[in-house]
């Protein structure tokens, strides 16, 4: 991981198409600006874990789901 130090009004580059400036620093909490093309997702880290996570669980298949899906197909002939 790189760590930077910056100040209020400087920024930082990724890539050749994303830069992060920082737009006030208060008490614990740093305020961020994003500039990137709007192709590019950008998360905040909790809500990309929940979608990560959701995405994961919809994707499993139960058994007894499958079987009774199957079981619903084959008596709709």
């Amino acid at each position: 991981m790189l760590v930077l130090t910056r100040k209020v009004g400087e920024g930082i580059i990724i890539g050749e198409d994303i830069t992060l400036k920082i737009v006030e620093i208060k008490g614990g909490t740093i305020r961020l600006g994003i500039d990137a093309p709007p192709d590019k997702k950008i998360y905040r880290q909790e809500v990309y874990d929940r979608i990560v996570t959701q995405n994961k669980d919809a994707a499993q298949w139960n058994m007894i789901d499958l079987d009774s899906l199957s079981d619903n197909l084959t008596t709709k002939k």
